[in-house]
């Protein structure tokens, strides 16, 4: 007969594995990529020493002359505090006893909430890996009251069953808090909810419930106009500042070749992956199409496919704006970790527990783990690439 022991068992032993590959390797191309390690992990803070420049206990000199003086490499501390990323799911206490005579029904009820847990991390996973970490996914522009319509600046960072907290553009909590997103006009840039909020005010910020300035150090950050990244300052330490580019310009092979040899004859950085937004990519492809030359594709880590420059793999993904490309040396990339996906366990080892007040059982995945770039100024980021590129062979 099936009971919550059965459950917490499956839950430990069947679906935790399955849950930690499908997070690490199927969130993103990006995010499978990127290694993952338990190094430089103390209490709650990641330290990390990075090298700055390279070793200067080199030189040449006469045969009988004074060897070269000594000089250890140079380095610099990294510090950030470990994130804590959440997963939950629900179990109700019915659902449970009528499965209880089926072993099928059970497994079909597990299966449902985990793969649904699953999509909602992995959607949050990469949204935050392109992020900056203060969990921000849209700006309000319009509320009409009458309608309960909301209409945001983007909604790229947005889906149904979100559900997100509104703070005003000074950053002060609003009585909009908990609303959860019913449908999402792609079009329009607009949001309904499944409740009636507050009314809005335009420059409202909407956040990820819980999680303003609680999210993984992304992109967005390390390619951020902040004073200080990793605790260091940005204008003491210029190297911490990105290649970047703002141009409006087509896209091509020779801006992209250009990025690579500056980093590579500056930093030392060797681009291994290209990712950008749906647009810059099928610019690309009509770039390509324009100089009647072959689109290569290659398959990468998690089995994704991509078009490629010069063996570099090139993919788009949704949390990148249409206009915006990053090329990035994926090595200098590490998420440090206290642990690898987890149950959050209560006594006894139990990680089914009953919501207080509810006839209805949680469990929470939890991962404590924050994102650091070795070597910020070996990134690139192009943003302002057209949409479509001229066809010198046209009439």
């Amino acid at each position: 007969m099936i009971d919550l022991t059965s459950a917490q068992n499956a839950l430990k032993d069947a679906y935790l594995v399955a849950a930690c590959n499908q997070l690490n390797t199927k969130t993103n191309p990006l995010f499978a990529k990127i290694k993952q390690s338990s190094s430089d992990v103390y209490g709650k803070q990641i330290i990390k020493m990075a090298p700055v420049g390279i070793n200067g206990g080199i030189g040449a000199g006469s045969e009988t002359g004074e060897l070269p003086s000594a000089n250890e490499n140079n380095y610099v501390q990294f510090k950030t505090t470990l994130k804590n990323l959440y997963g939950t799911i629900e179990i109700s206490d019915k659902a449970i006893r009528a499965s209880a005579n089926s072993a099928g029904a059970f497994v079909d009820l597990l299966n449902a909430e985990m793969e649904g847990l699953l999509t909602a991390s992995k959607f949050n996973l990469g949204r935050m890996l392109y992020g900056d970490g203060s969990g921000k996914v849209a700006s309000v522009t319009e509320y009409s009251s009458s309608t309960g319509v909301l209409t945001v600046d983007s909604v790229k960072n947005l889906i149904e069953g979100m559900v997100v907290d509104a703070y005003t553009s000074a950053g002060e909590v609003t009585d909009n808090v908990g609303l959860r997103i019913a449908y999402v006009d792609r079009v329009n840039n607009q949001l309904t909810f499944t409740s009636t909020p507050s009314s809005f005010t335009s420059g409202d910020v909407l956040y990820v419930q819980g999680s303003k300035d609680n999210e993984i150090t992304g992109l967005g950050a390390i390619f951020g106009s902040t004073s200080t990244l990793y605790g260091l300052n940005r204008t003491s330490n210029k190297w911490l500042t990105p290649y970047t580019s703002s141009s409006s310009q087509e896209i091509s092979d020779a801006i992209l070749q250009e990025a690579v040899d500056f980093l590579e004859e500056n930093t030392g950085s060797n681009i291994d992956f290209i990712t950008c937004g749906a647009g810059v990519k099928r610019a690309y492809q009509q770039y390509l199409a324009c100089y009647r030359r072959n689109i290569d594709v290659t398959i990468l880590e998690g089995g994704y496919k991509a078009i490629s420059f010069n063996g570099i793999p090139v993919v788009s993904d949704r949390f990148i704006p249409d206009d915006t490309l990053y090329m990035l040396d994926s090595t200098k990339f590490t998420l440090h970790q206290l642990c690898d996906w987890e149950w959050i366990e209560g006594e006894g080892g139990k990680i089914l527990r009953q919501k207080a007040g509810y006839p209805a059982y949680t469990a929470t995945l939890v991962k404590y783990a924050d994102l650091i770039c070795d070597q910020p100024n070996g990134q690139a980021k192009f943003s302002n690439i057209k949409s479509t590129v001229t066809n010198p062979f046209s009439a």
